[in-house]
């Protein structure tokens, strides 16, 4: 009985001790899979910081040119191997002209601190005189001088411009019926009022500061090596004028680029001082580009990258409109007159930089866009029209796209959302129905890269200049980036068109010459056209103008940005 009690109590026990080891397995299984659960989100957390590392030693330390090589020499391509493409703040200060009136007794007038500002600099003579003076009745009674400071590359200059006045020989005649008893030449219009700089300086002014990047504290050091000391609050002050004479162009550029049909667009950032926080702000830049007619704007709103903005400036446009995958524009999505367009670089980009994380992933991502920029080389080197490098298009590169869509919807699932190659395909997938739009018009780029060429300029000045001094400043801007950037695209010398243009400016909008010149210089584009407009300026202005280089096929401003299109003689 005794024994039996025995028994049964060691079974009892044994029973739970076996219970107790149970529940310590159970806890032991528990604290395990936290564990390891634990480790998987450390390993990935250190995956992401790896990532993360090997993103900032590539911005560091890595190549920047987004060239992209053979990723496997071993890989047969899909196309045959082609060769490279072409590689594709301010106040306003007002200094006067120096102007001195020459009489018989040879009195002068003339500002002195203007004086003290030439003194030493050579001296160039133009002299105007007036038209039919009959000099058997007329004879030099004096002349009006007036100074400007013009600039050559290297060189300052003083332009002087001479002007004699003729009086009646006869100091008892009268002079006949519209005739003045003196006659002297009009002053040739200025472009900034009362302004000692003439249109060459003001010219290389902004070329300085936006086409090189020299912002106006280091070009006040250079004039003053050339042998004048030009405050750089009077470099500011000659500023927004000149935007202001400029910015009747701009208007009518804003006009054609956004009736285009095929646009580029992209945003950038500038520092514009904010006076009241004492600081300066973060503020945005818009670039729309027609690809087609190679015109450029630049457009800025108080600095706003609200999708508002862009609806604001492209209201009327209708056509294909290429962007990144900036959120702005998706108010463009489903429009029934713009059909968007996405950017392979943009992706490309996103792929790329998973290259450290996961390679085999994203060596086959770029693999697959590296063939489909096989493909627009193949159509560069055939020398393609619109029309062939459509068919093209569509025969080698849809089974491309629509394998990388089907590639991107297997893979997403396998790859942790946060990871690199997670977020290139996040990035990537909704964008897939807009990058094949591309397929439909031969005309259409495979990526938005004309529109980052337009803004790597801005790009440089910005480092150098920092911020614009207030939102005009950054309107102003805006006006100069566009005409310059547009030039550029035309493949135009800026410096010959920008000298040109404001010289020119001040005829076009004097009295009602400059209204006839607006409503006829935009209302036609035709050579024929453009000739009965020159015809209508001699009449008007009584200046003689002639086309020295002129096509069928462009736009009205792209005459007027030739920089020979206009001589005057």
């Amino acid at each position: 009985m005794i024994h039996t009690d025995t028994m049964e109590l060691i079974i009892k026990n044994q029973q739970e001790q076996i219970k107790g080891l149970l529940e310590t397995n159970r806890t032991l299984v528990e604290s395990n899979q936290k564990l390891m659960e634990q480790t998987g989100e450390l390993q990935q957390k250190v995956q992401e910081l790896l990532s993360q590392v090997a993103w900032l030693n590539r911005q560091l330390f890595g190549r920047k040119s987004e060239k992209l090589a053979s990723l496997d020499p071993n890989q047969l391509a899909l196309f045959d191997t082609l060769a490279n493409p072409r590689q594709e703040e301010t106040d306003l200060v007002e200094t006067g002209v120096g102007t001195r009136t020459c009489k018989p007794d040879g009195k002068k007038k003339e500002s002195r601190r203007n004086r003290e500002l030439l003194e030493g600099l050579p001296v160039v003579e133009v002299i105007v005189e007036p038209d039919n003076v009959d000099l058997n009745r007329y004879r030099r009674i004096g002349e009006e001088r007036t100074r400007t400071l013009e600039f050559e590359p290297g060189k300052l200059y003083v332009k002087e411009t001479v002007r004699p006045k003729y009086g009646l020989k006869n100091n008892l005649s009268l002079p006949k019926e519209g005739e003045s008893g003196v006659i002297i030449a009009p002053l040739p219009p200025s472009p900034i009022y009362k302004c000692l700089a003439g249109p060459s300086l003001l010219a290389e002014i902004l070329l300085q500061k936006y086409e090189y990047h020299v912002p106006f504290y280091r070009q006040v050091k250079e004039y003053r090596h050339l042998g004048v000391r030009l405050p750089e609050s009077t470099l500011s002050g000659w500023f927004k004028p000149v935007c202001e004479l400029l910015s009747p162009l701009y208007s009518e550029l804003v006009k054609l680029v956004t009736g285009s049909g095929y646009v580029q667009v992209d945003e950038t950032t500038v520092r514009v001082i904010n006076k009241g926080k004492g600081k300066t702000d973060k503020e945005y830049l818009w670039m729309v580009r027609a690809a087609m007619e190679k015109l450029v704007i630049f457009h800025y709103d108080d600095g706003s990258r609200s999708g508002q903005t862009i609806r604001n400036l492209l209201k009327d446009f209708k056509g294909y409109l290429q962007s990144d995958g900036y959120s702005a524009y998706n108010a463009f999505d489903g429009t029934k007159d713009v059909c968007l367009i996405a950017c392979l670089a943009h992706i490309r980009r996103h792929m790329e930089l998973a290259l450290d994380e996961n390679r085999s992933l994203a060596e086959y991502a770029l693999k697959q866009i590296q063939e489909l920029y096989h493909i627009e080389q193949i159509a560069d080197a055939r020398k393609l029209d619109a029309q062939g490098r459509c068919a093209l298009r569509q025969r080698l590169a849809t089974p491309i796209l629509d394998s990388f869509e089907k590639w991107m919807e297997q893979t997403y699932g396998k790859v942790p959302p946060r990871s690199r190659m997670g977020q290139a395909i996040t990035y990537t997938y909704p964008l897939w129905p807009r990058m094949k739009n591309y397929l439909k018009d031969g005309n259409l780029k495979i990526d938005n890269n004309l529109a980052e060429n337009a803004i790597r300029p801005l790009t440089l000045s910005r480092k150098n200049f920092l911020f614009c001094g207030n939102h005009e400043a950054a309107e102003n801007t805006a006006i100069i980036c566009s005409l310059l950037a547009t030039c550029k695209a035309q493949e135009i010398n800026s410096r010959e068109w920008l000298n040109d243009i404001i010289a020119k400016l001040p005829y076009y909008l004097e009295k009602d010459s400059g209204k006839v010149f607006v409503n006829f210089f935009l209302m036609f584009g035709s050579w024929r056209s453009l000739i009965r407009i020159q015809v209508e300026f001699k009449y008007l202005s009584k200046k003689k103008f002639i086309f020295k280089s002129l096509s069928d096929n462009m736009s009205w401003l792209s005459l007027f940005i030739m920089s020979s299109s206009f001589a005057t003689y």
